[in-house]
């Protein structure tokens, strides 16, 4: 696999910061509440976006120049999932769903504006 240009990096990291509007400290919070451990596809264990969110804390602390070809994948992977849960809005207030809770632990709360 070819190294990421830079001009793909930095169109990741943007995209990135776009979809994830939830600062590394208010992720991990939220990561440690049951609602959290209780959403998404799972097969027993921890949850693929409960895993993801400590992933995107990890990129959080992450320097621009010291991002990896993985952190990159991982960092598309929680843009297209933020972008298509996005569309997938239910009706009527989210404030305790588990669209909304799914969605957080992918980093990004539709709550904040």
């Amino acid at each position: 696999m070819k190294e990421a240009t830079i001009e793909d990096r930095d169109e990741t990291l943007h995209a990135f910061k776009e979809a994830v509007n939830m600062t590394a400290g208010r992720l991990k919070k939220w990561l440690a509440t049951e609602e959290s451990k209780k959403v998404g596809q799972s097969d027993g264990g921890e949850s693929v976006g409960h895993a993801s969110g400590i992933r995107i804390i990890e990129i959080l602390h992450t320097k621009k120049d010291d991002l990896s070809r993985e952190d990159l994948k991982h960092m598309r992977k929680v843009t297209g999932y933020v972008h298509r849960h996005i569309e997938q809005r239910p009706h009527g207030d989210i404030t305790d769903t588990k669209w909304r809770y799914s969605l957080m632990n992918w980093g990004h709360d539709p709550k904040k504006t």
